[in-house]
């Protein structure tokens, strides 16, 4: 008779401590904002800034506005993918690294003097990393640094001129090949940090770098080699800022279908 007693009392513990344990959790979830999923979308304002053969150094300067549009949703508490549009500027020119301290180290600049314009339209896929859990209401304040890293689409416009036209079109090639249209493979990787205004309302920023799978955005790779830098890899950088709003989903639980007794 007291051993059935003495193991009806575990299993009660049992149960009564699992029941516990599960509503702690459950709770839990509320809090952090587990049982839900989001979905964000948002725009940026920033700059882009080219670096190749005519820049081949990174000028804050030479930012050019640019125009950010993005959507993100969560895979998890920490992974969300992201598709994102970026419309851009671009302008350098060698006149304006030849005045600068580094003009003696640029013999080709000097000779060259070529201006570069170029106008890009981006559109990109891949996933951010939050470093923290952004959903935690019951932080008093909801901020996380992020990782992101995207593939990418480009497709762009440039105008390259320079002192002498025969550097950017062979003579009696009889065309003009200042103007070129070109669609490339980007990677853009890059990193930032998001605050929460309000619970639907974000803030962000990020700066990042395209590596670009083409050495023409400039136009000038294939042209004379004497006055070119082939190995120079051409890249731009994005960075700016971003007000985004957060949609949130709530995740009802699977009712069980109940089993027909069969007579």
């Amino acid at each position: 008779m007291i051993l059935p007693k003495i193991r009806t009392l575990l299993i009660c513990t049992i149960v009564q401590i699992g029941s516990v344990f599960f509503a702690s959790t459950s709770f839990a979830q509320q809090q952090t904002g587990q049982p839900r999923t989001t979905s964000e979308i948002g725009i940026g304002l920033g700059g882009v800034v080219y670096k190749g053969e005519v820049a081949p150094r990174y000028r804050l300067r030479g930012n050019r506005p640019a125009l950010n549009l993005f959507y993100k949703k969560d895979i998890s508490s920490a992974v969300a993918w992201k598709v994102g549009l970026l419309i851009g500027r671009i302008h350098a020119e060698d006149a304006t690294e030849r005045t600068s301290a580094f003009a003696k180290d640029l013999p080709l600049g000097i000779y060259r003097r070529a201006d570069v314009t170029t106008s890009l339209l981006e559109l990109s896929g891949g996933i951010d990393y939050n470093f923290l859990d952004y959903y935690d209401f019951r932080r008093n304040v909801r901020w996380t640094p992020y990782f992101t890293v995207n593939v990418a689409g480009v497709l762009y416009n440039n105008k390259t001129t320079a002192v002498n036209p025969e550097i950017i079109y062979p003579a009696g090639s009889g065309k003009d090949e200042a103007y070129r249209t070109g669609l490339t493979l980007a990677v853009p990787v890059g990193a930032g940090v998001k605050y929460a205004l309000s619970e639907h309302w974000n803030l962000g920023f990020e700066a990042g770098v395209r590596v670009l799978f083409t050495d023409e955005f400039d136009n000038l790779s294939s042209q004379n080699e004497q006055v070119m830098n082939k190995y120079d890899r051409d890249l731009y950088f994005y960075n700016g800022v971003s007000i985004s709003y957060t949609f949130y989903k709530i995740n009802c639980p699977v009712k069980p279908a109940r089993n027909k007794r069969t007579e």
